[in-house]
């Protein structure tokens, strides 16, 4: 992989990883980066271990990659930690996945707030365990004064039921006389959806070889470049993410136009 840096052609595959990130920061770095992070039972399984320990080993990884995302220039990171379909799995798992934020908040919380990161939520809490909600709370309360990057997690999160509460958000809208059937628009239902206030993802990753979507973010994604590995997510590493940003920094995003391309 070459490319030009100051001037000259550069091999990228002999470039450090420090080089390759001050060269990436040359770049457009993306805004929005969205993560489907797969694979933990299967790295666990690899390795004769009970699936909660790859998702044990997972959390390490949301961590590290946290990191590496803010010293990236990257404003949002949305990772999808547990699906509205998720709670069909065995209720041991289920549980102990319900127990991860309140470790992973309760320990990272303080480096968080050295690094200015910010902790929201997309999803249905009502739903959660109350310990869950509480550490998701009071990390978000704790966080909600910084301003770098936003670290945003899909919990009880499930894209149609997402679409359907904007819909009847709407409607009662417009039963109420605050909105009209000629009001509701593209910009209308982005505007009722729990990420109004988040630029749309400019990429998205996901781990472990799948390529589906898994009903996540299916109204924001519409324009997003997408970026699949086979690598599953206790692996997932830094220049896993450096590369995944690389790759998105070769596309010529068109958004249904010609840009950079002859219009004749």
């Amino acid at each position: 992989m070459f490319k030009k840096l100051l001037g000259k052609q550069v091999n990228m595959d002999t470039l450090s990883l420090e080089e390759r990130v001050a060269h990436s920061k040359s770049e457009p770095i993306p805004a929005h980066v969205a993560i489907i992070m797969d694979g933990n039972g299967r790295w666990a399984k690899k390795r004769a271990m009970p699936r909660v320990a790859g998702h044990h080993e997972g959390m390490k990884t949301v961590r590290k990659v946290t990191r590496f995302a803010s010293d990236l220039g990257i404003k949002v990171l949305t990772v999808y930690a547990f699906s509205t379909e998720n709670w069909k799995r065995p209720k041991p798992e289920v549980d102990f996945l319900m127990r991860l934020p309140v470790e992973f908040l309760g320990s990272f919380l303080p480096e968080m707030m050295e690094r200015n990161v910010r902790v929201e939520m997309i999803g249905d809490p009502t739903l959660l365990p109350a310990h869950t909600q509480k550490a998701l709370y009071e990390a978000m309360e704790e966080t909600k004064h910084n301003t770098g990057l936003i670290l945003n997690f899909a919990l009880n999160y499930g894209s149609r039921s997402e679409m359907v509460s904007a819909m009847k958000a709407m409607l009662q809208k417009v039963q109420d006389g605050q909105l009209t059937i000629q009001d509701i628009n593209e910009e209308c239902m982005t505007a009722h959806l729990m990420t109004a206030h988040l630029p749309e993802p400019d990429l998205l990753i996901r781990t472990s070889g799948e390529v589906r979507l898994s009903n996540f973010m299916l109204w924001q994604l519409a324009y997003t470049e997408f970026w699949f590995t086979d690598t599953l997510w206790p692996d997932f590493s830094e220049e896993n993410l450096l590369e995944a940003v690389e790759n998105y920094q070769k596309r010529n995003r068109r958004y249904g136009g010609l840009k950079g391309e002859e219009t004749s």
